[in-house]
């Protein structure tokens, strides 16, 4: 993974952009040493994509679970719209 600093980035914007969409580069982009963001290809950006929603749909497998053993644990929307007003 390549670090550079966002004006050398900028300065060299069509170069960087190859780097990573046909060199396989991963580009951090830095703000006074510190990371800020990272630049990676579409292919990358789609795998990233289907991890979280992967990681989402286990989440929700097992809060409807949770929900199918205590129903009366969990809060519907009406009743949180309805104590939301309630604090305003």
């Amino acid at each position: 993974m390549t670090t550079m600093s966002i004006a050398e980035a900028r300065n060299n914007l069509a170069d960087t952009i190859n780097r990573v969409s046909y060199g396989g580069e991963r580009i951090v982009f830095a703000r006074r040493g510190k990371p800020v963001a990272a630049l990676v290809s579409a292919g990358d950006l789609a795998l990233l994509q289907r991890i979280e929603d992967a990681e989402d749909i286990q989440t929700a497998a097992k809060v409807l679970k949770e929900y199918d053993r205590n129903p009366a644990a969990f809060t519907t929307l009406d009743e949180y719209k309805r104590a939301r007003q309630a604090r305003a």
